[in-house]
């Protein structure tokens, strides 16, 4: 059985609520022993909600949800994505996510020439889908607006399914074509724009790099200590987008490859090591002193498969994440 997330879940609910959908029209989740609400709901679930907004609702409700979306609405991986340091690490992210941890979205992001597009292949073999397709694409428009701080739109958008009885809804959430009737899902954007650094990313590199004059002016490097939490907290920015190389962490530090090995191997480190210590040190933390699930952990750590995860973490503590969780 295929799920979605409750969090997105809840989203689309609260969205039909303020559009005026009666409560007792909205489908009740199965709820969990002990009368807990689950951490997904089926999917063919979510798809009815969409269905039944479509057909209670003013045209255009999946759009609408969509532009409505926060990053904290979609949890673990909306907390990465505002440490991405690029627009198009969204995408990344989402599809190390998407083939970590669920099973009903699957992206794929393919650089052609200047125009990247981003597929979602994910069939219409109901409405209730091609309207979660919709509010799909629109949600990316608003979250890669929101990390970048940039009002970029999308150079082109293509859907599987027949449009609906308002085309000129698409046009005001897109601002770009939008086809309909076609082989593929796709929203494409110019690949200047997903190369553009987020406003996080703009404030940590300007940082670094002020540090780094400071430091040529003073003739005074940088103490060990400072530079090895530094470098820390790039690698919990960036590992959710799997583990970077030391080139990339060099370049935000204003540092040259060089430069930052021989001032790790001063103080008795590496960088293998220091990712490996960092991984470790997120996994404890948040297997102690958060709900999420394992493979989320797995996730927010870097690793791309939860038994990778398992194994590593076996070796580092002699426990399995579960029995370390127990402990706690």
């Amino acid at each position: 059985m295929k799920f979605t997330s409750i969090k997105l879940y809840d989203k689309v609910v609260k969205q039909v609520l303020s559009e005026g959908l009666p409560e007792d029209a909205i489908p009740r989740i199965p709820l969990m022993e002990g009368n807990r609400r689950p951490e997904a709901v089926p999917a063919d679930l979510f798809f009815e909600l969409h269905e039944i907004a479509h057909n209670m609702l003013p045209s255009g409700c999946a759009l609408r949800v969509g532009s409505e979306m926060e990053l904290d609405d979609y949890g673990v991986l909306g907390l990465s994505w505002k440490t991405c340091s690029k627009g198009r690490d969204l995408f990344d992210r989402s599809v190390r996510y998407f083939n970590l941890l669920t099973n009903t979205y699957v992206f794929e992001v393919v650089d052609a020439d200047d125009i990247s597009k981003i597929y979602l292949h994910r069939e219409p073999y109901r409405m209730g889908v091609a309207r979660s397709n919709e509010a799909t694409f629109s949600a990316t428009v608003t979250v890669l607006q929101s990390i970048t701080g940039k009002s970029f739109y999308p150079v082109e958008v293509s859907f599987q399914h027949a449009p609906s009885d308002n085309p000129k809804l698409y046009e005001d959430t897109f601002k770009c074509p939008v086809k309909f009737n076609q082989s593929k899902n796709y929203i494409a954007y110019l690949t200047r724009d997903l190369n553009t650094r987020t406003a996080k990313a703009d404030e940590s590199i300007n940082k670094f790099l002020q540090e780094r004059m400071d430091e040529e002016a003073g003739g005074i490097e940088i103490s060990a200590y400072k530079l090895l939490g530094d470098i820390r907290n790039l690698l919990i920015n960036a590992l959710p987008g799997g583990i970077p190389s030391i080139e990339s962490i060099s370049e935000q530090l204003g540092l040259s490859k060089r430069s930052l090995n021989r001032r790790l191997s001063e103080s008795g480190h590496n960088f293998r090591n220091l990712v490996s210590q960092t991984q470790r040190e997120i996994s404890e933390n948040l297997l102690k002193n958060s709900n999420n699930s394992v493979g989320e952990i797995a996730f927010q750590t870097g690793f791309s498969e939860q038994s990778a995860f398992n194994r590593a973490f076996k070796r580092w503590t002699g426990l399995s994440p579960v029995e370390f969780r127990r402990t706690r």
